[in-house]
């Protein structure tokens, strides 16, 4: 069975700079090491804020890595320097909207804010990308979220196939 290679992309000013400790990378690490039992590989990258270094970091990833997933976290609310939905929808050839649209519906069910971020998905030839928001909690309910549909999608992009821990997380496959 291939390793899949999966992009880790934190987007953090501070973060980036050494201010503090990168704890979303982190989570979506563990968290992805706590879903998957097929052989997994993260590609992380830690990167600033801008729309420039994003869209360059996630062209590298989906290109030269040959990520078949990227997920970012950070840089999706309303404040001016995030930029990371821009530059997503920037370097994909289709957007999947309905990535953002169970995430802010699950984060709903936590917090009213909710609905100020802008998280979103896309593919890039046979990459998914899915942003998340920057907080380890949300990072893991939004991700309980959306993963059962990730390894299909996947599949269907003709990618490696992702095994789950289905005491953890059930991925949906049709019935054959």
């Amino acid at each position: 069975m291939a390793t899949a290679r999966i992009g880790i992309v934190t987007v953090s000013d501070r973060a980036s700079a050494g201010v503090y400790e990168d704890l979303s990378g982190k989570a979506i690490i563990d968290t992805l090491g706590h879903y998957l039992t097929s052989p997994w590989e993260p590609v992380y990258r830690l990167i600033p804020d801008e729309q420039v270094e994003i869209e360059r970091t996630l062209i590298e990833l989906a290109d030269n890595e040959a990520c078949c997933l990227i997920v970012t976290t950070g840089g999706t609310g309303p404040a001016k320097r995030d930029v990371t939905p821009e530059a997503t929808e920037a370097v994909c050839h289709r957007m999947m909207p309905g990535f953002g649209e169970l995430m802010r519906a699950e984060s709903l069910k936590f917090v009213p804010t909710a609905i100020l971020s802008r998280q979103t998905a896309g593919l890039r030839d046979d990459t998914l990308i899915v942003n998340l928001p920057g907080k380890p909690k949300s990072i893991r309910e939004c991700l309980d979220a959306v993963f059962p549909a990730i390894p299909y999608c996947i599949d269907l992009m003709e990618g490696p196939y992702l095994e789950c821990n289905e005491d953890v997380i059930k991925a949906f496959r049709p019935k054959k």
